[in-house]
């Protein structure tokens, strides 16, 4: 069986969150030579190197799942502690949780304000296709992801699927698809993308061929601001069906092409060892995706 101590584990992660081997002695109050022994005896433990010599040092495989521990024994701390001596003030337990903008600016906000009265919260925002690196990491305790399978270490709930529909103003439409929404119109019309890992908007274009069609694109990496170029005629985009149900009453939008979509399905990741203050928040988010498809 595999041995290392809390003390082995909280030093390699205080060497990734401080970026050093000496920040990381320096934050614990040890000296250098305590920290790179500490390594040694890691990596004597798992067999293999656990950090790669770079600057700033990263986590293999092995250093990635001991990382992950060394986070999850602190929130089993923080647990032990609030059981052990309830009387007692106690900070708030911290978690980062890793959350794609859709989710954040759309309904995922509504669970984590439910939550925000129990735990001190910090969110990262990464794409859902991409959010899996900073848990695979421990970098973060929790993720919204359209991965199914868990990462090792951690369970997989599913939440729901967020629909995106293709939409764009009126004018727009009249101005770049007077003859109809096909391959050779779309070639030519600009499309707003979130950011170059969005593939969104790729998706719904390979219905007009074996490959996404290389329109112009404009690239706005946030929420809000995507919407709003939509809503102003910069191009076309997809967005999610949640987010504007208004606009298409009103006729501030229209869909491309009637009855297409691209559906996200949405899965919620956690430390499988984890302690309360996680699981309350997972039930936040929980409740929270049930406007859900």
């Amino acid at each position: 069986m595999i041995e290392i101590s809390p003390e082995q584990a909280r030093t390699l992660a205080a060497i990734i969150t401080h970026g050093s081997f000496d920040a990381a002695a320096a934050h614990l109050s040890v000296t250098p030579s305590a920290v790179s022994q500490r390594i040694r005896a890691v990596e004597a433990a798992v067999g293999r190197p656990v950090l790669t010599r770079a600057r700033p040092p990263g986590l293999t495989e092995s250093g990635q799942a001991v990382v992950r521990h060394a986070r999850q024994l602190e929130l089993l701390s923080a647990d032990l502690t609030q059981e052990l001596e309830p009387a007692e003030p106690h900070g708030r337990t911290r978690l980062t949780l890793v959350i794609n903008s859709d989710s954040l600016h759309t309904w995922a906000l509504a669970g984590l304000a439910a939550a925000g009265n129990t735990v001190q919260l910090e969110i990262l925002r990464e794409d859902q296709e991409h959010s899996l690196d900073l848990l695979r990491a421990g970098a973060a305790a929790a993720a919204i992801t359209a991965t199914a399978a868990p990462v090792p270490g951690c369970s997989s709930r599913k939440l729901g699927v967020m629909r995106y529909l293709p939409v764009c103003t009126a004018d727009f439409s009249r101005r770049w698809f007077a003859s109809g929404v096909s391959a050779a119109a779309l070639a030519k019309t600009p499309v707003l993308v979130y950011d170059r890992k969005d593939d969104l908007q790729d998706r719904w274009l390979r219905r007009f061929g074996r490959s996404p069609v290389q329109a112009p694109r404009h690239y706005i990496p946030a929420a809000q601001e995507f919407g709003d170029a939509i809503r102003w005629g910069m191009g076309w985009g997809m967005m999610p069906e949640i987010e504007i149900g208004e606009d298409l009453r009103t006729g501030t939008l229209e869909v491309l092409a009637p009855r297409t979509h691209v559906d996200v399905a949405l899965y919620w990741q956690q430390w499988r060892r984890g302690s309360a203050a996680l699981g309350h928040v997972a039930d936040a988010v929980q409740a929270a995706a049930r406007v859900l498809r």
